[in-house]
């Protein structure tokens, strides 16, 4: 096969993880007598990790404002990994066909590869019963995030596959851009999180609207 690895991002990817991150945020906002956001905004500000994903609450943009004091930030990113932790998997769900895929998938090594904290990473892999379908799992407190090529290439290392064995899909302009460094072939996916992104505009190799159609991509000869 021209693959022999896939490397897959979790949240917008695998699994619709928003409503647990909009639960989380609005108790951390209100903690801090902040208004409450919705749960569309806070799809639109997922993917470059928890700490950006609050200091976008806080600053209510996509925008972080330059104005925004550290340690507030701090405090706030604090109370938001306090509420995250008890809802964590509480109402997330695998997208389509993703329990198919990766069973069709069962010969092929594959890893995860987020900017999610591994505390929660692990916690909602297990909850989704997704964990042993994976041979490595790369979190956002490992090392650089997503869209550095750094944990890309470190699980190619740690799978023994050189980049053009190696394939990412992601649902974001980070997993792209990530892919791209790394020179990685990578797939997007029109249904996750794109922060309002048109994700053919970043010329990924493949683009597909649903789960199922990457096992033909990953399976070709």
């Amino acid at each position: 096969m021209k693959y022999e690895v896939a490397l897959f991002d979790l949240d917008g990817t695998l699994v619709d993880s928003v409503y647990d991150l909009y639960i989380a945020m609005n108790l951390t906002l209100s903690d801090l007598a902040f208004p409450i956001v919705t749960q569309r905004l806070v799809e639109s500000w997922v993917g470059n990790g928890i700490e950006v994903l609050v200091k976008r609450a806080l600053s209510g943009d996509m925008q972080i404002s330059e104005h925004l004091d550290t340690a507030f930030a701090d405090k706030a990113i604090t109370l938001f990994y306090d509420h995250y932790s008890e809802q964590v998997g509480e109402y997330s769900v695998l997208y389509q066909h993703v329990e198919t895929g990766l069973a069709a998938l069962s010969g092929m090594p594959k890893a995860v590869i987020t900017n999610k904290a591994r505390q929660f990473t692990e916690k909602l892999l297990d909850k989704l019963a997704l964990t042993s379908h994976f041979e490595l799992i790369v979190c956002g407190d490992d090392m650089t995030k997503k869209p550095s090529p750094e944990p890309l290439l470190f699980a190619c290392r740690q799978l023994n596959v050189d980049v053009n064995q190696a394939i990412m899909i992601g649902d974001s302009k980070s997993d792209i851009l990530a892919a791209q460094a790394a020179n990685i072939d990578v797939i997007a996916l029109n249904y996750g999180y794109n922060q309002g992104e048109n994700l053919c505009d970043y010329n990924p190799q493949y683009l597909c609207e649903q789960f199922l159609d990457i096992i033909p991509i990953l399976t070709k000869r």
